[in-house]
């Protein structure tokens, strides 16, 4: 639904036309390749595989697309990721529309367009600290499970993960492995 409303409100201006549409992840490299699409508009959360993801194989396959994130997930760390995935424009959902059209526009004339409150955030939170391992861990330790799941899970030795775990709240400044994944999610590094 959200969608089709951000394609009808675009198609509404002169100089737009919306030329494809497509509700997966995966699905967003052949569409923008059968359609000949100059820009291609992307959340974060997609089924299939997530808009960073889609926006890498997008940036590899057609170098020439444009590439825009409109998502509600302003977070510093998304910002990040989206940038070296080579993203044009990163927006969040909650600004005026005529800001999107505008975005459109001015990527097509090669400009970066980058929401300015969660840049002044990402600048202010700085790099994500953890290593890809230690994201892993995170992640599988989100769900609750124990030490020795984790382990198992990513074939790693308990001490090993208990390490990670202690490195992550390290780097996190958190009070537990707990408050590590909520940082680390509210930052947009899981």
């Amino acid at each position: 639904m959200v969608r089709e409303a951000l394609a009808a409100l675009l198609g509404l201006e002169e100089d737009i036309r919306v030329v494809a549409q497509v509700a997966r992840g995966d699905e967003v490299v052949e569409a923008v390749r059968a359609s000949g699409a100059d820009v291609a508009l992307l959340d974060i959360e997609m089924p299939g595989r997530d808009g960073l993801a889609a926006a890498a194989e997008l940036r590899a396959a057609l170098p020439g697309c444009r590439i825009v994130i409109l998502t509600t997930f302003g977070r510093p760390g998304y910002l990040r990721r989206a940038m070296e995935a080579g993203v044009d424009a990163f927006l969040v959902k909650d600004a005026p529309a005529a800001q999107l059209a505008d975005a459109v526009r001015r990527v097509l004339r090669g400009e970066r367009v980058i929401d300015p409150t969660l840049a002044a955030t990402a600048l202010s939170v700085g790099a994500d600290p953890l290593t890809e391992r230690e994201r892993d861990v995170l992640r599988a330790a989100a769900g609750g499970s124990t030490v020795s799941e984790i382990a198992t899970l990513l074939h790693l030795s308990e001490g090993t993960v208990r390490n990670h775990l202690s490195s992550c709240i390290g780097k996190t400044h958190a009070r537990n492995r707990a408050d590590a994944v909520r940082i680390a999610h509210d930052n947009g590094w899981l």
